[in-house]
């Protein structure tokens, strides 16, 4: 949203800053957090000079939302920055003038662009299996580390191209509903 009120030459350099990680190999970025979150990491150095800590951030669950957060989130804000672009500028104005809520007027103008962002990042995030495995041990399993498991590990190719399908097709269901 604030993005989507700024000037378009401000606008555009922050839809720049928001993209410019992804053009970084996801795996690249997911080791990065392993090197910010493990025990000798950069937070806890940090936190270290303050006299705080070491936390175990690694292997934790908060570790594997904070990687699939860091991950996703670009393709979620550019949909909805999408949606909020669109959206008619005398609504804003309306906005300011009578100060009315943000739950009133640009939330429910921007749905179409959450479900389409929920659309396009559900897939990559359910079925993602490294990042699960790299920042939280293999203790956490999507249904990518399942795929994974049966095509790597089980050799049940059968049962793994099962799982794939029934996920295409429910993805294609949702983005049919979108």
């Amino acid at each position: 949203y604030a993005i989507a009120q700024r000037p378009e030459k401000s606008n555009m350099f922050w839809v720049l800053v928001i993209t410019m990680p992804t053009w970084i190999n996801m795996m690249v970025r997911t080791y990065a957090w392993v090197g910010i979150l493990q025990d000798g990491g950069l937070i806890n150095s940090l936190l270290g000079l303050f006299g705080i800590g070491p936390f175990k951030m690694m292997y934790t669950t908060f570790a594997v939302v904070l990687g699939m957060v860091y991950n996703f989130i670009p393709f979620m804000i550019l949909q909805i920055h999408t949606s909020l672009t669109k959206m008619d500028k005398s609504y804003l104005e309306a906005l300011r003038i009578w100060a009315q809520s943000f739950l009133r007027i640009p939330l429910p103008l921007s749905l179409p662009g959450v479900l389409s962002g929920i659309t396009l990042v559900f897939l990559p995030a359910v079925s993602s299996f490294f990042i699960p495995k790299l920042l939280g041990g293999g203790q956490y399993v999507l249904i990518g580390n399942v795929i994974e498991t049966q095509f790597l590990t089980s050799g049940d190719w059968n049962f793994g191209s099962a799982i794939s399908l029934i996920m295409a097709v429910i993805i294609m269901i949702s983005m049919y509903v979108t």
